[in-house]
């Protein structure tokens, strides 16, 4: 049987994850506080935030906020 990747792991359970060059990729970063970074989705403005992993380093949840 095969064991499944860190990244495999997170996307069970977490749904889409960005690794560093992805997130840098759909979004704009506005600032950290761990463990959240708040950004803007590029596809469309919206603002939000995403949890972070620090090894290996995952972006994951992203939440749109009000």
């Amino acid at each position: 049987m095969k064991s499944m990747t860190p990244r495999e792991e997170f996307e069970q359970a977490y749904g889409k994850v960005w690794d560093t060059d992805q997130l840098q990729s759909d979004f704009k970063v506005s600032s950290f506080m761990a463990p959240f970074v708040f950004v803007t989705r590029k596809s469309d403005g919206k603002k939000g935030s995403l949890k972070f992993s620090h090894r290996p380093r995952f972006y994951y949840n992203f939440s749109l906020t009000n």
